[in-house]
């Protein structure tokens, strides 16, 4: 089962990269003044889609299957805190990933319930790029693991 949720989420992290660019690139060029389209509101709407399917499988990895999750925080004295590794998936991961969720949800629904079509891209655009930003810092790239596979089979 862990292996199981574990490709999935994986393997969606590439939907939320993908939604986001393009959620981030439409709101960028609308803020010219192109009125908001439904592509603009789809392409919002399968950013925050992905990031929440993504929130929930690492959610289920954290409390249920992995090793990194809370099982890391059984461990006597905290030594979690002094492993980097240990710290960056107990901690690091999970923390800047709920805020890049969190983000993404706000500039959804500031976006949606602004008015103005201008306003609406501004709103989408900021929280959407915080998004995409604090989930490009919290992937576990090479940076953190240089033998860590970008697509797990």
């Amino acid at each position: 089962m862990y292996s199981t949720v574990l490709l999935l989420h994986s393997w969606t992290r590439w939907l939320v990269l993908v939604f986001g660019l393009i959620a981030v690139f439409r709101a960028f060029t609308g803020r010219q003044g192109r009125p908001w389209t439904g592509a603009d509101n789809g392409m919002g709407a399968a950013f925050v889609g992905s990031m929440h399917l993504q929130l929930l499988l690492g959610l289920i990895l954290y409390f249920g299957l992995s090793p990194y999750g809370v099982k890391a925080f059984e461990t006597a004295g905290g030594a979690v805190m002094k492993d980097p590794i240990g710290r960056f998936w107990g901690v690091e991961h999970l923390a800047g990933m709920l805020l890049a969720v969190i983000a993404a949800q706000v500039g959804r629904t500031l976006s949606k319930k602004a008015t103005d079509p201008i306003v609406k891209h501004k709103k989408a655009f900021t929280w959407f790029l915080i998004a995409l930003l604090l989930v490009l810092l919290m992937i576990p790239w090479g940076i953190w693991n240089p033998a860590r596979p970008a697509f797990r089979m």
